[in-house]
């Protein structure tokens, strides 16, 4: 058990109201886009109407949990049981010393500690966090200078000697994308640091003479956002040809996906049997044991699930953004079908915490999760996505991404309130 007076503050106090004037006018003022307001104005649901408090304990069982999933993924046990899958690793990779940038690793806070519900490689949303964050806390929390040393440290993790100077963002029809104004703070930042950099679909990227170009502009970098996690659609094959020749640094990399935020990976890092073939300490073992029992949905267990599965959740193996995910109280026995038919894993339910909110002078309660942003396990911003529904969602009114704030008592809140 923990301190849960901040986890009751969000339940019970509807305060730190947030201004979206101001963060709107924060995110303006970066120069990112010529038509970032009226991004933002058709994305009305894209940062919350209040902050998220959690207690310092809280965070430093995140970050315990964080360490020991890092630390089992690096052992070869573990690495071997993904290649058995036929992996990207059967590919003759060079590429496989670099991190992963922005790991996105999705709590649940509960009584009993933060419950780890999923990982994801790709993790989208953090620029966008960040101009919350120093607008609802008037501070600098050293973001910028943590992604410029992350893009560097994979340029040398991936063994290049000269300098980095040249990013491509690349996500499918990059303008149409719901975090196309995420890309742009991060497009915008990365100029700032003296990186020429391009958004684009890589569809636009093409491989001559044995290098990586967006027209005539050479990429050393590719900041992969795309949800083709091992790359194989026909349209990304120069992309993925620069990354089995190791030709440009592709970072997150489909060996990054398939380490850390295959679906089926929180099957093996949810049963102590499993992490102690692995070899996994004791400590580690049971920071684990807050992650959600998971098991793989086979025909053989299927009878057992549609019985109990009020108290489960179901997500597909290769899913991404909650799409294809439900609540198991929730299913009809045709959705259960599909299930069957398609690669699903079970998760034990973990309910949200809930937060306090008013939105247009009525006072609501909506769900919430923690989102930590990281880096070879080291976190880069903390953030929650505050929704309404079956799962996260930036469509929620007075919901969307927010600050986390730590707070030690509630008297740090009474202010705003």
């Amino acid at each position: 058990m923990f301190d849960s007076a901040a986890l009751n503050l969000n339940s019970d106090c509807y305060c730190w109201p947030v201004k979206r004037e101001a963060i709107i006018q924060k995110i303006v003022d970066q120069n990112a886009a010529n038509n970032m307001a009226s991004m933002l104005s058709e994305r009305s649901h894209y940062f919350a109407s209040t902050t998220i408090f959690l207690a310092p304990d809280i965070l430093t069982k995140m970050k315990v949990q964080i360490h020991a999933i890092e630390s089992v993924i690096k052992r070869p046990k573990y690495i071997e049981t993904i290649q058995q899958r036929g992996s990207v690793f059967n590919d003759p990779i060079h590429q496989h010393k670099t991190q992963g940038v922005f790991m996105g690793y999705d709590f649940h806070v509960t009584e009993d500690g933060p419950r780890l519900i999923e990982i994801n490689s790709n993790a989208g949303g953090a620029f966008i966090v960040d101009m919350v964050e120093q607008t609802v806390r008037d501070t600098n929390n050293g973001f910028s200078a943590g992604i410029v040393k992350m893009f560097l440290q994979e340029w040398q993790l991936a063994g290049r000697t000269k300098p980095l100077t040249t990013i491509a963002i690349v996500d499918t029809a990059p303008s149409e994308q719901y975090h196309y104004p995420d890309m742009c703070l991060a497009k915008t930042l990365l100029e700032g640091h003296g990186f020429k950099v391009v958004i684009t679909d890589p569809a636009k990227l093409k491989l001559t003479d044995g290098n990586l170009y967006h027209e005539e502009l050479l990429i050393d970098l590719v900041y992969n956002r795309l949800t083709d996690f091992d790359l194989s659609e026909p349209e990304h094959s120069d992309l993925r040809r620069a990354y089995i020749d190791n030709i440009a640094v592709i970072t997150p990399a489909p060996h990054h996906h398939a380490l850390y935020a295959d679906k089926r990976n929180l099957t093996l890092l949810s049963d102590e049997t499993t992490l102690v073939r692995f070899g996994a300490s004791q400590n580690q073992i049971d920071a684990l044991k807050l992650i959600p029992k998971t098991v793989p949905v086979t025909p053989a267990s299927a009878a057992m699930m549609w019985k109990e599965r009020r108290k489960l959740f179901f997500k597909p193996t290769a899913g991404f953004g909650s799409r294809g995910a439900f609540r198991g109280a929730k299913l009809t026995k045709k959705v259960w079908s599909q299930i069957l038919d398609s690669d699903y894993i079970a998760q034990d339910l973990i309910a949200p915490p809930v937060r306090a909110v008013t939105v247009d002078g009525k006072q609501l309660t909506l769900k919430f999760d923690v989102r930590v942003y990281t880096y070879d396990g080291v976190p880069l911003l903390y953030a929650a996505r505050i929704y309404q529904g079956q799962t996260t969602n930036l469509r929620t009114a007075g919901g969307g991404l927010a600050a986390v704030i730590p707070v030690e008592t509630p008297a740090q809140c009474s202010p705003n309130c």
